[in-house]
């Protein structure tokens, strides 16, 4: 008996280990495990791009924007709207801030609008940053999940910061997970969803 249970003790913590090593790959976990309290999970800035024949349904949604304004997806209709999910606390957010807003510039008049999607902050916040970075397109203050829930079932926004490519008929035609690290995709992302004929 005293030999058994030995044998048993290590047999069970090689069975530990052996699961703990199993979640090891797995990245969101180990941004949990990390415990540095950064209070989100980063993308790792993969692309999906979705063939026109294979886009799902026409995203819609309501809501409003960082100054009051009304916001609703149908506007949209017809040009590409580039949809950015982000808030203020997120140092991938703030480090891509820039870029996003040179190729606001860049498409403004041009086929693309672009729209922020706060998921965390309040209006003062999102208007406070976008003073801070310069940034002159509108953000839905989207703390009820409502931009967030139109896109459930499709291309979904599972990490911040994430960037769709939304297409002249209001499908999703492209995803940067995470931060948009080289502006030049996105670039190429957005003019060939506008030069795409409806």
């Amino acid at each position: 008996m005293t030999i058994r249970r030995p044998l048993l003790a290590f047999a069970a913590a090689a069975l530990a280990v052996g699961i703990l090593a199993g979640c090891s790959s797995d990245p969101l976990a180990a941004q949990y495990r990390s415990g540095d309290s950064k209070q989100y999970i980063a993308g790792d800035g993969t692309v999906t791009e979705i063939a026109a024949e294979n886009r799902g349904a026409v995203v819609s949604f309501t809501g409003t924007d960082d100054t009051g304004a009304a916001v609703d997806s149908s506007t949209y209709l017809g040009q590409v709207l580039v949809l950015n999910f982000w808030y203020a606390g997120c140092a991938p957010c703030r480090a891509e801030a820039p870029a996003l807003q040179t190729l606001s510039v860049k498409y403004d008049g041009k086929g693309a609008s672009f729209l922020g999607v706060n998921v965390r902050d309040q209006a003062a916040t999102a208007v406070a940053f976008g003073q801070s970075f310069g940034i002159t397109y509108p953000s839905v203050i989207d703390t009820n999940g409502a931009v967030q829930l139109a896109l459930s079932g499709q291309v979904a926004p599972n990490a911040v910061p994430t960037t769709l490519v939304i297409d002249k008929k209001g499908r999703v035609a492209a995803r940067i997970l995470g931060q948009a690290t080289e502006p030049s995709i996105l670039d190429t992302l957005i003019g060939d969803a506008v030069a795409e004929t409806s």
